[in-house]
């Protein structure tokens, strides 16, 4: 049954101080809440047990964002769309921007604060996984003062905190210590976003001649706690990954945790599940040493620059987005495989507008839709074209109206290393097929420009 509104008390002292006395003169009495994302959720079920809540929603203290040389402070009022957006969580920090993008809806990152989702202390979270993986420290504040403690020891219990009464998450310390560490971050469930964790991995890690020299692993929805893996780390640590490295770090993983069957999944799944994404970390940090420079700067950019940045490779803007969305790459060999699924992944229409971004074949001059660096590539692929006899130029430009009035689009051919008469040769089968054959001709050559261009993109 839905909760009376009339049974609550809700009041907003309007400064950091006020809150910290009224909830010193009255210990336990008040419910401190910001976003309120889980508060009505609870409301609505009639499950809210707290009758006294008390506002610090758009307190300038909590929501303060602040770096330096060597750490980046979140105020505990900061919301997971303020942490996407920051600029400095991109650069730094990637896996704490990915889990901030998994959770919840849009309209719920526009609300939900960064403390409200650790004081909830739910053990599925997205976040925790990715702050103990940073070895994140927390400010707390009381109107006794200030403490610091690290975010591995806050988590007591199921729902239970290292809070004291009368007690805050001030901020959230994140110190740069990761430049060139490979990251890697997975989340199952039911989808990426509004939808709870079954499980929920983050991992960082560094490799020096061929061995681990650090690595730190944050686990979540497989114990009562968010876990900071030590055990399977210092396993790792020191070592060459190898199968048999990889078989001890499943077992100092089994040993660990604790999963629970229940509405989202069963305790075996979550063994098997956690298990097989340990080892993908692992395997992946093992081919890891060196991050290729581009890709790792890309990693760090804000979502619309890195999304304009690599519009080029293919022309569509879905893509594009997606791609940015599934950042950070702790490969290249990553990147490549999201590329591919990205793209087979799309609909008619994103595939059309990739086509409208190249010219004709035989034909300098770049379609408006084509940036500049699409443009220059293009030309560079049409290189073979430009020398050719006549007779066969002509002849392909000839083709090339028949195509488009047959199918309505350019002809498409990955160009690179071919003569214009190759590509003249297959013009004139593809004017065979059928039009929905002739579609997926032209996305997997889209897709084999795409991997070129990327590579170009990469200096490889």
């Amino acid at each position: 049954m839905r909760s009376h509104p009339a049974e609550y008390e809700m009041v907003s002292p309007g400064t950091l101080q006020g809150v910290l006395r009224l909830m010193d003169q009255e210990p336990g009495q008040w419910l401190p809440v910001a976003g309120a994302t889980e508060v009505m959720v609870l409301f609505s079920a009639g499950k809210l047990n707290a009758r006294r809540l008390v506002n610090l929603w758009n307190l300038p203290e909590l929501r303060e964002i602040r770096e330096n040389a060597g750490s980046l402070t979140l105020g505990g009022g900061t919301t997971f769309s303020a942490i996407r957006g920051c600029a400095a969580v991109q650069r730094y920090f990637p896996l704490l921007a990915q889990a901030a993008s998994w959770t919840g809806s849009i309209a719920n990152q526009n609300r939900a604060t960064l403390a409200g989702n650790l004081a909830n202390a739910s053990p599925a979270a997205d976040s925790p996984p990715a702050l103990l993986a940073y070895d994140t420290e927390l400010e707390l504040v009381s109107s006794r003062g200030t403490r610091r403690m690290a975010y591995r020891d806050f988590h007591l219990g199921y729902k239970r905190t290292a809070l004291e009464p009368g007690e805050l998450i001030l901020s959230i310390v994140l110190k740069k210590h990761f430049d060139g560490y490979f990251s890697y971050g997975r989340k199952t469930g039911a989808r990426n976003a509004q939808a709870i964790s079954k499980v929920c991995i983050a991992g960082v890690g560094r490799v020096r001649q061929g061995r681990v020299e650090d690595i730190r692993i944050g686990l979540g929805a497989v114990a009562p706690i968010p876990l900071r893996l030590t055990g399977v780390e210092a396993v790792v640590r020191g070592k060459a990954i190898d199968g048999g490295v990889v078989a001890e770090a499943r077992e100092a993983l089994q040993a660990s945790i604790a999963p629970i069957d229940d509405i989202r999944s069963v305790a075996d799944y979550r063994r098997f599940v956690a298990g097989n994404l340990l080892e993908e970390f692992l395997r992946e940090l093992a081919t890891a040493e060196a991050l290729n420079p581009a890709l790792a700067r890309w990693n760090a950019l804000p979502d619309m620059e890195a999304a304009e940045e690599i519009v080029p490779w293919c022309g569509s803007q879905r893509w594009a987005h997606e791609m940015v969305r599934l950042r950070p790459f702790g490969s290249v060999a990553q990147l490549v495989e999201a590329s591919d699924r990205v793209w087979r992944g799309l609909g008619a229409e994103d595939w059309d507008e990739a086509f409208r971004s190249h010219p004709r074949i035989g034909e300098r001059k770049a379609p408006a839709a084509a940036t500049k660096r699409s443009a220059a590539w293009s030309r560079q692929e049409q290189d073979g074209v430009h020398v050719q006899d006549a007779t066969v130029l002509a002849e392909l430009a000839r083709r090339n109206m028949e195509y488009e009035a047959r199918f309505g689009r350019v002809f498409l051919v990955c160009a690179t290393g071919k003569t214009a008469a190759e590509m003249l040769a297959i013009l004139t089968r593809r004017l065979g097929n059928d039009a929905e054959s002739e579609l997926r001709e032209a996305a997997e050559q889209q897709r084999q420009i795409t991997q070129l261009r990327l590579r170009k993109w990469l200096g490889i």
